[in-house]
């Protein structure tokens, strides 16, 4: 994305003004598309996700229905998830771009010297930068897909990010709780979740178990997303809200938005600020310095020339 950040609605309406697509929202087909069609779609999903990685399958889908490559419904997810796995197959997008953090290996690092475990560590070497710092922050995500698209910034910024999973277990709960009453300082918990009665539910639960668990601990709790003005501003897609929900009684709107349908680089444009807004630029200046120049040492012992590629 450009360093303006337009809003989705307005981006994708340029894209679309200048050609850039080839599909626009009253022409999307509902029979069985051509060839050429098909080509066409693939060659625009790949421009969303050139754009805007790394996306989850579902995240593509909503800007697709923006974009009025596909229609909003099942059938268009599945052309979506259906034109994705056949392009990465077929070489046509890299694999990379598309993240899936709810599939991992359980494996422990090993190394086959001393010197490529000090190479190991040289390279992804991290000074804290919240050691000394008057508050702890972490960002807690309600969908496990959507962490390799915030990880990024978490990991930059020495961040913990706590992937709920909807409703977190209580044992999840418990332990997050102790460690903010360890570290004794504010701590100031950001949550990005969907917008429907289970997503801020769950949202409400984590903060009160986190609370209850830790009563002498002085927590702010924050939902950075989904909320109801960025669907106004942003134009976010949205769904019908399931009457079927229990808590649909208590939910204010009649529409819920996924946490999906904002677009990633927004995504982690909210984290983002989330985080800086606690941090000393001169402080981080600093840790950087000494960061890089122990990493130069950690080289040296490992027989290197003192840089990491």
């Amino acid at each position: 994305m450009s360093g303006a950040h337009q809003s989705i609605g307005a981006a994708l309406e340029e894209l679309i003004a200048d050609g850039v697509f080839s599909y626009e929202a009253n022409r999307i087909k509902r029979r069985r598309s051509t060839k050429a069609e098909v080509e066409a779609r693939r060659a625009d999903l790949y421009k969303i996700v050139a754009a805007m990685r790394p996306m989850t399958v579902r995240q593509v889908f909503y800007q697709a229905t923006v974009a009025g490559i596909v229609e909003k419904t099942e059938g268009g997810y599945q052309k979506v998830q259906t034109d994705l796995v056949l392009m990465r197959r077929a070489g046509e997008l890299p694999y990379g771009w598309l993240a899936d953090n709810t599939r991992w290996q359980r494996k422990p690092e090993t190394y086959g010297s001393i010197t490529e475990a000090l190479e190991a560590t040289a390279q992804f070497y991290r000074r804290s930068l919240w050691r000394d710092a008057d508050c702890y922050v972490e960002v807690w995500l309600e969908k496990d897909a959507l962490a390799g698209v915030i990880s990024p910034v978490t990991y930059s910024y020495d961040v913990g990010l706590m992937v709920a999973r909807g409703y977190a277990s209580l044992s999840f709960l418990h332990t997050a709780a102790e460690h903010i009453a360890e570290i004794g300082r504010p701590t100031f918990v950001y949550h990005l979740g969907d917008h429907d009665p289970s997503g801020v539910n769950a949202a409400e639960k984590i903060e009160e178990t986190l609370r209850a668990l830790a009563p002498e601990a002085e927590i702010h709790f924050e939902r950075l997303a989904v909320l109801p003005e960025q669907i106004a501003e942003w134009n976010l897609p949205t769904r019908p809200t399931k009457t079927t929900d229990t808590r649909a009684a208590k939910f204010s709107s009649a529409e819920s938005v996924e946490l999906d349908a904002i677009e990633p680089e927004r995504l982690r444009e909210i984290v983002t600020h989330a985080i800086v807004q606690h941090l000393d630029a001169d402080e981080v200046e600093v840790i950087e310095a000494a960061e890089e120049s122990e990493r130069e040492i950690l080289m040296r012992l490992a027989g290197g020339n003192g840089s990491v590629a």
